[in-house]
């Protein structure tokens, strides 16, 4: 008879758990309240990541001038109007793409066999879950079920003029004046984007800089482009509340300070998906924000129950929530588990320009005491970014002054989250600056400053924290 793992919740954490369960030999069920791809395909990377692919148009269509691209009537200048902008039709591509990537997922659980049921899952104990009445028995079970955007009981989205990520592609025309409360990477993404597109934009950080968990330098960059380009950054404020007066939004912060606008976007962090679905009763403990409490191989304090993705809060990407999914059934059908190692984990912010890091961070570095040395250069040197006319962006390598083995990196500039890899493999498999500056680059091309930069760690100072 084979190993039946129920699964709770249909993200990356869940499908591509099923998926590796069923060819381990397994018999999955599946169960998904909202539709299969979870919050990275419905409301969150996938349909932000599409509007942030039209918003970054911008910035090659400005490029055009000096590419040599005229307007009709001879004039350089390449400007257009808001107009241009058919936020509709935007969102409406984003909507296609989304059923589009949702069905091609569930056709896949179709194709192998997988048993996928729409409805409400609570866990009655570490062997039975219960869907609308139904008790499904379990070998194992595996939490997924996500996480949802916070809100604040003095800012309460509507839909219609407060907005949270998820609510985002149900307007059909542009904000004229878009106030971003919260300056993380959700914040910062949409921010940057539809300041592109063209709305006018007031982005309220509570700290003293945007992306304060991103390398300082390079959100140093980004914030630089973003007044650039006619953004408000209001720094050290915080939003005390947030009013729909009917025709815009009337955002007071703590201070007493009142900013007014069209349209205002809450991204002020995320809640889990834990709430009523008897997992403490069940022996799952969480923690006191609500999120499961794992381990490095996707173990909750049940036997037998795993949980993987946004509900953890181990760290809000899909990679790792389907690498988390991945580990708890190979752990719970007895293959061989390599724990979850964070410290390779790429992460890119979608800004324009993106930026892109993996490993450690020069702070962490400080902090442990670890000898190192930093290589960083301008993409403006980069050939290949010359005829693109790419003239903002760096690479940066920490490399260890002792073993020359790569710690960590940093990459501003266009498509930096595709020019991360190599980076990634060298982090992930511990190879050394010298491995990644004898490798061959195309010539030209933007990977080339990541192998100029590898090389210029060669001949290092002597040991000695930086």
């Amino acid at each position: 008879m084979a190993t039946r793992m129920v699964i709770i919740g249909g993200g990356p954490g869940g499908y591509e758990a099923a998926l590796v369960a069923v060819k381990e030999g397994a018999e999955v069920v599946l169960i998904e309240r909202q539709g299969l791809g979870g919050n990275a395909v419905l409301t969150d990377v996938m349909p932000s990541k599409t509007v942030i692919a039209t918003a970054e148009w911008r910035t090659i269509a400005d490029r055009a001038p000096q590419l040599g691209i005229r307007d009709a009537d001879g004039s350089g200048t390449h400007e257009f109007a808001e107009h241009v902008v058919d936020l509709a039709a935007v969102n409406e591509r984003v909507r296609k793409l989304v059923l589009k990537q949702s069905h091609d997922i569930a056709t896949r659980l179709a194709t192998n066999d997988i048993q996928v049921i729409d409805g409400e899952a609570r866990l009655l104990s570490p062997t039975q879950v219960e869907v609308d009445g139904e008790v499904i028995e379990a070998d194992a079970v595996l939490i997924a079920t996500g996480a949802r955007p916070r809100t604040l009981p003095t800012a309460q989205p509507d839909g219609k003029r407060i907005l949270t990520w998820t609510q985002l592609y149900d307007i059909d025309a542009l904000p004229e004046h878009l106030i971003v409360v919260g300056s993380g990477v959700t914040g910062a993404e949409f921010a940057g984007a539809y300041r592109l597109l063209g709305s006018e934009v007031t982005l309220i950080s509570s700290g003293d800089r945007v992306l304060a968990t991103q390398d300082p330098e390079a959100a140093d960059l980004i914030q630089e482009i973003f007044a650039a380009r006619g953004m408000t950054v209001m720094g050290n404020s915080r939003a005390e509340s947030v009013e729909n007066t009917g025709d815009g939004v009337r955002v007071t912060l703590t201070d007493g300070r009142v900013v007014e606008g069209s349209h205002c976007l809450m991204a002020v962090g995320s809640v889990p998906n834990t709430h009523g679905m008897g997992l403490e009763e069940a022996g799952v403990e969480l923690d006191e924000r609500g999120y499961v409490r794992v381990d490095r191989v996707s173990r909750t304090t049940a036997r037998g129950v795993y949980a993987a993705g946004d509900c953890t809060g181990v760290l809000p990407l899909a990679s790792v929530a389907a690498t988390q999914g991945r580990i708890a059934m190979a752990h719970a059908l007895g293959d061989a588990v390599q724990p979850l190692d964070l410290s390779t984990v790429a992460a890119n912010v979608f800004t324009a320009p993106e930026i892109a890091s993996v490993g450690a961070t020069e702070a962490e570095l400080i902090e442990r005491g670890i000898f190192y040395e930093v290589s960083r250069l301008d993409l403006a040197r980069n050939p290949r970014a010359k005829m693109l006319g790419i003239d903002t962006g760096f690479v940066k390598i920490f490399g260890h002054t002792v073993t020359g083995q790569i710690l960590g990196a940093v990459i501003v500039g266009s498509r930096a989250g595709e020019h991360i890899f190599p980076l990634s493999i060298a982090v992930a498999h511990h190879l050394t600056v010298d491995d990644v500056a004898s490798a061959f680059t195309v010539y030209p091309s933007l990977s080339g400053t990541i192998s100029e930069a590898a090389r210029r760690l060669h001949h290092m100072e002597e040991p000695g924290q930086h």
